[in-house]
């Protein structure tokens, strides 16, 4: 049956990233060409940031526990343990490398004329604080519930117990008592049930963002002319470098040649169809099928790679860390005109990389994830500051950023597994001669 077309099928049934570039694009020709005339548009944008906003700590708490809780104590053995700690890791380093990257190109433009927030230097605790304030006292408080609108959620309290809540709904689940393991089952489908409804309100608010970005860049470029788009260049080639630099550095001579010992241009052969397909569909667990046959063709044991790889299309995002730390400093060089401080740099590592286990592997997901990292390092994204509007000019060019990160993503999970196989003595080496 064909589905009946309504008035607005033409937007709707358009692809979504397209009209996002576009929003982009017009609202930029908008700005320049209406300037002052333009800024009656704001409040579009401002609820397109309240709209992401509001959906923020539903998506890390469901989803965390969800992740969390598919993790069977089971499969935790010698080798699920050794990969986790290795995704956790290498997370750590991909964080570390956006951070490089962006203390390089220095990547900003000049939003001093927008919002109270610009200027404004930033006020973080210690670091051990920051460290102890992980554990939270109350997690209602950690939600947020009163510290709005001042103060915002406590995000790395939140992640801390979302992933204790996880860890013990998986414990339970394996239990032998029936009682305790069906409450544990009501419990991960009432999480699960949660998450795919978060998922689906996120696309329509997404339905939404073309129009907001037109009205978020509108002002932008109203206010400040053409001057920001040579801090979007910088942006793409900022992470695009971190991206090509991990992939070979870290991917290609240290864990397939140096800690691995094998071919890097076999590995290249075996897996450039990951790759490929990653960067294409933007999706990590789009890609998972394809990512199984690159993996029987460079030998990985199936019991390695059917819990390694649905788990690292999880937890393992070393593109989606690089993008959050050059992303970060874009955003603050652009607020308060100068990049963080040591404190702030072990909160962007801490939470960016705890953020890419929430980050869902569908496109466009890291960049509600950077929404994450911006709160925690006292970044706020809120209506009408100058934060806003250097999120919504990265949200305007995510879709290009998105491609090189999620194709990181799923060759990661490849090399992680092949290397540690390699090192235990279980990879298929006749794949390899």
């Amino acid at each position: 049956m064909e589905k009946k077309k309504h008035f607005l099928s033409w937007y709707f049934d358009s692809n979504l990233i397209f009209r996002i570039l576009i929003g982009l694009v017009l609202g930029a020709i908008a700005g320049l060409i209406f300037q002052d005339k333009i800024l009656w548009i704001r409040p579009f944008g401002d609820a397109f940031i309240r709209l992401l906003m509001m959906i923020m700590v539903p998506i890390i708490f469901s989803t965390l526990v969800v992740g969390a809780a598919s993790v069977s104590p089971s499969q935790l053995g010698k080798v699920g343990f050794r990969i986790l700690l290795i995704y956790v890791f290498t997370s750590f380093i991909a964080v570390g490398t956006g951070l490089l990257m962006a203390a390089i190109y220095r990547p900003s433009v000049n939003l001093g004329t927008i919002g109270e927030v610009a200027g404004r230097a930033a006020e973080t605790p210690p670091l051990p604080q920051i460290l102890l304030n992980i554990i939270p006292t109350n997690i209602v408080t950690a939600l947020g519930v009163h510290a709005a609108p001042v103060g915002g959620p406590n995000l790395l309290g939140i992640i801390f117990f979302t992933l204790c809540f996880g860890m013990a709904i998986s414990i339970i689940r394996t239990t032998g008592d029936a009682r305790m393991k069906a409450a544990a089952e009501t419990v991960y489908n009432f999480f699960d049930g949660v998450a795919e409804v978060v998922m689906k309100i996120i696309k329509g608010i997404m339905q939404y963002a073309p129009i907001g970005v037109f009205a978020l860049v509108a002002v932008v470029f109203a206010v400040n002319g053409s001057r920001v788009i040579g801090g979007l260049a910088t942006v793409t080639l900022a992470c695009y470098t971190g991206y090509i630099s991990y992939i070979v550095i870290w991917y290609l001579l240290i864990c397939v040649k140096l800690i691995g010992g094998l071919s890097i241009k076999r590995f290249v052969r075996n897996a450039k169809d990951a790759f490929i397909t990653g960067f294409v569909t933007r999706s990590s667990n789009g890609t998972l099928p394809v990512t199984m046959e690159c993996a029987v063709k460079l030998g990985i044991p199936k019991n390695v790679y059917s819990f390694a790889l649905p788990l690292g299309a999880t937890i393992n995002m070393d593109g989606t860390a690089i993008y959050q730390g050059v992303c970060s400093v874009f955003i603050a060089l652009s607020v308060w005109g100068h990049g963080f401080d040591m404190a702030q740099i072990g909160i962007v590592l801490v939470t960016a990389t705890l953020a890419t286990i929430g980050t869902a592997g569908v496109p466009g997901a890291g960049a509600i994830m950077l929404l994450m990292v911006l709160t925690a390092v006292g970044l706020p994204v809120e209506a009408g500051t100058a934060a806003a509007a250097a999120y919504a000019m990265i949200l305007g060019i995510d879709a290009l950023l998105d491609m090189g990160r999620t194709a990181i993503n799923v060759v990661g999970d490849l090399v992680y597994c092949t290397s540690l196989c390699k090192r235990m003595g279980t990879l298929e080496m006749d794949k390899w001669s």
